[in-house]
């Protein structure tokens, strides 16, 4: 158990760290955020704030050291067109992949053996895997990428929610991410307006109109329905089947409602990290340096 007051890497001279590591404490969370066009009413960084608020809170309930955020994630869908000005800020996969594997390895190095990635991003989940696979195969580490529960997958803080399922409160700068926002950029002493609520709309996803009437839509997976099957992948670029950027109700949202959500997310991260806590993992020393940190031509 640590003694810390603080678990911010960066609030943190390396002697505590190095103390952290050699009391017995070797997991660690990386945040990963992101940057990207929302809806017109929230900032950019939806998903950073997400990210972080949940980190947090589960940091100090398990006592779990984290990493700075990494601000940016994989979006080149939410970019729009070239000039419009969205500000979505994007790594392609292969550099986002090199990006986790690098943190992970630094990680391992210093003497961690459990690392939990944690993003809010939901587009971000589709590159790490490899990253992950990879920093497991050659070092022995435990790694795993904890997706906030939200989207299709928000059984954690689905009575939380107070829009009906065919609002989907729980995607894109809809009721759950307007929330959150208003609830961490609050009590961060931050909420200087950033939140325009008098811009929210409430807005619905759609299949592309260059599909045609055959094509149906209700979130923001990358799939659309076709006689009444939901099997078909289809490679689209959000502002094509989402007219605002946001799907779902943020006329809902209240900073109460982001604390709630925070809580909850917290808890169920920080009752993970427990868990993983038990489980039987160290690198082995042969494995644990990382001559790769240096320039490779």
């Amino acid at each position: 158990m640590s003694n810390l007051q603080k678990y911010d890497l960066l609030e943190l001279p390396w002697t505590d760290v190095a103390a952290y590591i050699k009391a017995g404490n070797d997991t660690i969370m990386i945040p990963v955020g992101s940057c990207e066009k929302h809806g017109r009413h929230v900032p950019l960084g939806v998903d950073s704030y997400t990210t972080m608020g949940s980190v947090e809170y589960a940091a100090k309930k398990a006592q779990v050291l984290y990493s700075p955020l990494l601000p940016f994630g994989v979006s080149p869908h939410h970019m729009g067109e070239a000039g419009w000005g969205t500000g979505t800020i994007t790594l392609p996969g292969e550099i986002y992949r090199q990006v986790l594997y690098s943190i992970g390895r630094s990680l391992i190095f210093a003497g961690f053996n459990k690392l939990i990635f944690v993003s809010h991003h939901g587009t971000n989940m589709g590159s790490q895997g490899e990253a992950l696979r990879t920093l497991r195969a050659e070092t022995g580490c435990f790694c795993a990428f904890y997706k906030t529960p939200t989207e299709r997958d928000c059984a954690v803080v689905a009575d939380l929610m107070t829009g009906p399922p065919e609002e989907t409160p729980g995607w894109h700068a809809g009721e759950l991410e307007t929330s959150t926002t208003m609830a961490y950029m609050k009590d961060k002493g931050i909420y200087d307006g950033s939140v325009k609520m008098e811009r929210a709309k409430a807005d619905r996803a759609h299949a592309p109109k260059w599909m045609g009437p055959a094509f149906t839509k209700s979130d923001g997976a990358n799939t659309v329905k076709f006689q009444g099957s939901e099997n078909i992948f289809v490679p689209m670029l959000h502002h094509e089947y989402s007219d605002t950027a946001t799907i779902g109700n943020p006329l809902r949202s209240s900073v109460e409602q982001g604390r709630a959500v925070f809580e909850r997310i917290g808890n169920h991260l920080a009752a993970f990290l427990e868990e993983v806590k038990k489980f039987d993992f160290k690198v082995p020393d042969a494995k644990r340096d990382w001559p790769g940190r240096f320039w490779r031509g």
